[in-house]
This record gives structure tokens, C-alpha cells and sequence, in this order.
């Protein structure tokens, strides 16, 4: 049988769902990553030689480079459907969770790792880096809805900004652990190489590029006489603006995730209300769901296959339990006392922080720029959390995201029958 023609027969299948699926699951308490996983697993028990099983472990690079362009095209679609204007009040529950539930649940993840697993300080760290951030790849249940589409409760923004942005935020400390495992053969200086090179300049130049070229993309949209991107009408230009300002920053030093979603933040600013980002979202969202659901379908097939997880013991098990019951959950809904959310939509902030292709990202990333010891225990602790996290919190979205709306429907109800007694 001809691997290619039988792959690429898949590939139309997989194509295919990625439009229908959502239709077909969007009153099941099921969402779209479980459904790939699904199909990845059928294939993998099917007596064809249907898809090459890549091992993340055997193909670090391959896995490194698909769930890094999945990744920001993601995030460039996180920025653009954002309708609030960042601001320090108006984002401080974001702020909460990037700047106190983010770096609390590195630790945490970071002394498990250590106390349970029996993992060295570079390790360790590197697992709480990887598992930290939340995913924006997988979070689509959660988030808000396309531009000027008025989805834009507290909760879903909350979880859309915070994916947006911690995804590129958790980078210095997948770079400490780097520095970690480094320093135990070259020397301490590196870590003040760290402090200024992986935590100040990177922030920054992400920072100020992203932006900057926002800006002059929204003026090349929306300013331009004559000849503006936005007459184009074309959605690829989501994908030429994600891959310019991710290659440009990362030529110059900086952090490119972090770059893409505030180009993403800074051309919504430009022209708050034209009907040219909803185009730029949706072609954006279609690519980013065509390559989530190829990638996991693969992951579901290498799972099935046993390959990934035949590391599992009772401690890995006792950690992936711990960092989706416990860490997250307490330390997110911990980080939002006092911000004034009613307790339950603080709680569903708190449990929804999906980990996702980010956190493989990261781990492929990082055991490409240094050795780590043990670090077969990290993958196999990494991809049982996202597996897990995929299901759990794949089951459960539909019906709290129900609760939310139902709520927040019943207490404007309430609100318009007083207005008229």
C-alpha cells in the first residue's frame, strides 16, 4: 500500500472535519481536540500503515517547528478578536493572572517535579516553565468570540488575554532552566546573561516591535490612500503580518510570541471597528484549526500507540493529578481575591487554564538548546497533563461555559424587570 496516497487521503479527511466537526459538536459536551485525539487513536489501532507515527522524542525538531507556527498564528487570532482596549484597569484581571497566579504556579509545578518526581533544579524548572502558560491553541471553547461580535464576557476575556500573552511571558523561565541546566558545565556568569538577555532585552524588544509593527500595519490598512491592505479584502494578510513580526523579532533577540499578540492588540487599536478584522480573524482561525487538528490527530495516534506514555508510573500519575486538581484551580482563583468577579466566574477562570501545543513547544524547544537529566520523565509527565487536560477540560467547557451565559442571561432579566417597575 502507498504510505503517501493513503496519508494524503487522511489529510482530506482531516480537512473535511476540520469544517464539520464543530457543527456536529457544538450542543455535546465534547469539544473539537478530543474528537481529533479520537481519530488519531482509530488510526493508530487500524491494521493499515495509515499516518507516520512522529515521536517528539525521536523528531524534536519536526515537533518543535509544527507546534511553534500553530502557536502564533493562534495568537495572532487572540489578538485580533480582543474588542477591549488594553489598559492597566481595564486588563487587571489578566494582570492578576500573569503576574501572580503565572510565576506561583511555576514553583508549585517546579517543587512537585522536584519532591515527587525526584527531578534536578534544571529539570524542575523547566517542567514548571512548560506546564505554566495557558494554551491559546486549545482555549477556542473559551474564548471570546470574532471581532465586534459583542462575546466578550469577563471570563472569556479574561482567559483569551491571559493565553495571549503568558504564552510568550513564561519564555524567560523556559530560558532559566536552560541557563540552569548550562551552568552546571560552563559557570555560573550565565545566569547574569540570563537576567539581562532572556528576562530584560527579549521582553522588551518583543514589546516594542510587536507594537510598532501593529502600528504600521493598521496604518497600512487603514490609512493608506488608495492602495491600503484592507481594500485587498484578502484574509492571508493575518498570515503575512503573524510570520513578519514573528521573524522579525526573533531576528533582532526578542520574544516573538509575545510579539504577535501585541501586533495583533496594537492593529485592532488602530481601527477599532472595520469590518477588515473579522476577515483577518476568521482566515486566521480556519489555518490555526486545520494545523491544531493535524497535529493532534498525530498526537492521538502516538498516544494510542503506547509510544509517549509508556513512562507513566504511579509519581507522574500523583503529578499530572495534582497540576489540573489543585495547583491551578487554587492558585488562579487565589490570584483574583479581591478583583471583584462573583466567586463562581472567578472558579472557572481559575480551572480553565488549558495546557496545550504550547507546553510541547516549550519542552521541544528547550531540550534542543541544552541535556537535561531525566528528561524522558519530563515528556512523558508534559504530554500526560496536556492529554489529560484536552479531556477533562474538554468535557467540562460546554456546560460552564452554559452556566455562565445563563447567568449573566438571568441577571440582565432581573435587571430590565426592575428598570420598568
Amino acid at each position: 500500500m502507498d504510505l503517501y496516497i493513503v496519508t494524503l487521503t487522511i489529510l482530506g479527511v482531516v480537512v473535511l472535519l476540520t469544517a464539520w466537526l464543530p457543527l456536529m459538536m457544538r450542543r455535546l459536551p465534547l469539544s473539537l481536540p478530543i474528537a481529533c485525539m479520537a481519530i488519531g487513536a482509530v488510526l493508530a489501532w487500524s491494521p493499515f500503515p495509515l499516518l507516520p507515527r512522529f515521536n517528539p522524542l525521536e523528531n524534536r525538531e519536526f515537533t518543535e517547528r509544527m507546534t511553534e507556527i500553530v502557536v502564533i498564528v493562534a495568537l495572532m487570532g487572540a489578538g485580533l478578536k480582543l474588542d477591549r482596549p488594553i489598559g492597566w484597569k481595564r486588563w487587571m484581571t489578566t494582570w492578576r493572572l500573569l503576574g501572580v497566579a503565572m510565576p506561583l504556579t511555576i514553583g508549585a509545578l517546579a517543587f512537585l517535579g522536584s519532591w515527587i518526581l525526584g527531578l534536578g533544579v534544571a529539570s524542575a524548572v523547566l517542567l514548571g516553565a512548560c506546564l505554566a502558560p495557558t494554551d491559546p491553541v486549545l482555549a477556542s471553547d473559551v474564548q471570546v468570540g470574532p471581532p465586534q461580535t459583542g462575546e466578550e464576557d469577563e471570563v472569556r476575556f479574561a482567559l483569551t488575554s491571559e493565553a495571549g500573552l503568558n504564552d510568550g511571558l513564561s519564555f524567560p523561565f523556559v530560558h532559566l532552566a536552560i541557563a540552569l541546566a548550562l551552568a552546571a558545565k560552563e559557570g555560573t556568569l550565565l545566569l547574569q546573561h540570563w537576567a539581562f538577555l532572556d528576562v530584560f532585552w527579549r521582553l522588551a524588544a518583543g514589546g516594542v516591535v510587536g507594537w510598532a509593527l501593529g502600528k504600521a500595519f493598521g496604518f497600512l490598512s487603514f490609512r493608506m490612500r488608495g492602495s491600503s491592505l484592507a481594500k485587498t479584502q484578502d484574509g492571508f494578510v493575518a498570515l503575512g503580518m503573524t510570520f513578519t513580526t514573528y521573524g522579525l523579532t526573533q531576528l533582532v533577540g526578542g520574544y516573538g510570541f509575545v510579539a504577535v499578540f501585541l501586533a495583533a492588540v496594537a492593529f485592532r487599536a488602530s481601527e477599532r471597528h472595520h469590518d477588515f478584522h473579522e476577515q483577518l480573524h476568521d482566515f486566521a482561525e480556519q489555518i490555526e484549526r486545520l494545523l491544531m487538528m493535524v497535529l493532534l490527530v498525530c498526537l492521538g495516534s502516538i498516544a494510542a500507540s503506547g509510544q509517549l506514555l509508556e513512562g507513566i508510573d504511579w509519581r507522574v500519575a500523583v503529578v499530572a493529578f495534582l497540576a489540573i486538581v489543585f495547583v491551578r484551580p487554587i492558585i488562579g482563583w487565589l490570584s483574583l481575591i479581591g478583583s471583584g468577579h462573583p466567586p463562581g466566574e472567578s472558579l472557572i477562570i481559575a480551572v480553565f487554564g488549558i495546557r496545550g501545543l504550547g507546553s510541547i513547544y516549550y519542552l521541544a524547544y528547550a531540550t534542543g538548546q541544552a541535556e537535561f537529566e531525566r528528561v524522558e520523565t519530563v515528556w512523558t509527565t508534559v504530554l500526560l497533563i496536556v492529554l489529560t487536560s484536552i479531556v477533562v477540560h474538554g468535557i467540562a467547557v460546554t456546560p460552564a461555559m452554559r452556566w455562565i451565559d445563563g447567568r449573566r442571561s438571568r441577571a440582565r432579566r432581573k435587571q430590565t424587570a426592575h428598570a420598568v417597575h
